[in-house]
């Protein structure tokens, strides 16, 4: 992998976090048997704890489930504060390869092009994975953007047509000009890495005056541009068969639920132990209790 991307990536792994999240992330690290977790979402930039704490738990070993990452909820008093976290969880092997463009997925590097910082990891070796999968990442965004992105234009231009691009393929309700806010609030993470990312990809381009423009030739756009169109077909059903495989497998479904009905409604509703163990059964019952308690 380029040294200069890697030192890059490597840099803004070790972004700061709050003591609560990196206590956090070591108990679940060390719960899970884990290789490393990463921190990233809104959280990380601000360094609130409120709302939901979004982690990443990478495990070793092969994936043992096809459809992936796992997806949990957890909430944990720690020193006073009652800190609440949504984990995905898979391994390592095969977050790397989603990473390089091997799988059909698009969420991976997509996601993880953008900020994330690992706040625990098992070793060093562990560390270098983690930044050579992240480095990956960029390189597959880097390389999407230069061809679904304009003839020339500045980086922020391609980063726009990448996120574009993966949101009309991802099953995912975005408002219009969201892509405008993840490169407003993170514009350091971004400032240079397109260039980097170009770099340690093999990708040919000019530079002047602030414009990029990127040089793939005519197979090269070809090869990507069939790489997308597969992918970007079969985005949406993938969200909609992690979604129906959430409704059985989301460990804490319930609980997270109530938390936040109650964040955006005020009511309470109780987590009872059937309501915990098959929260699809559960559901009409609670939507009567939600609805009476509305009315009263």
């Amino acid at each position: 992998m380029n040294s200069d991307l890697a030192q890059r990536i490597g840099a803004s792994l070790d972004r700061p976090v709050r003591d609560e999240v990196a206590a956090y992330a070591k108990r679940l690290g060390e719960e899970a048997g884990a290789l490393a977790v990463l921190f990233y979402g809104s959280n990380l930039r601000t360094g609130s704890l409120e709302g939901v704490l979004d982690f990443y738990i990478l495990l070793p070993g092969p994936q043992r489930e096809r459809i992936w990452p796992r997806v949990s909820y957890r909430e944990w008093d720690h020193a006073g504060e009652r800190l609440r976290a949504k984990i995905a969880t898979m391994s390592l092997r095969q977050f790397a390869s989603a990473a390089k463009g091997l799988s059909r997925d698009t969420t991976i590097w997509a996601r993880f092009v953008q900020p994330s910082a690992l706040v625990w990891q098992a070793n060093e070796e562990a560390r270098a994975e983690v930044t050579e999968a992240l480095c990956a990442a960029a390189v597959t965004a880097g390389r999407l953007a230069a061809v679904v992105g304009p003839a020339r234009g500045t980086a922020d231009d391609y980063w726009r047509a990448l996120f574009r691009a993966t949101y009309k393929a991802e099953f995912r309700v975005e408002k219009p000009g969201r892509e405008n806010s993840i490169l407003e609030v993170n514009a350091d993470h971004f400032d240079g890495l397109l260039p980097l990312a170009w770099n340690a990809g093999g990708m040919r381009f000019k530079r002047m005056n602030g414009l990029f423009e990127p040089l793939p030739n005519s197979a090269e756009r070809r090869r990507v541009l069939k790489w997308w169109s597969r992918r970007a077909r079969l985005g949406k059903p993938l969200n909609l068969l992690r979604l129906a495989k959430a409704t059985t497998t989301f460990d804490g479904a319930a609980d997270y639920a109530a938390w936040k009905l109650q964040r955006h409604t005020g009511i309470a509703l109780e987590v009872t132990p059937f309501r915990a163990r098959h929260p699809l059964l559960a559901a009409p019952g609670a939507l009567v209790e939600l609805w009476r308690k509305r009315r009263a």
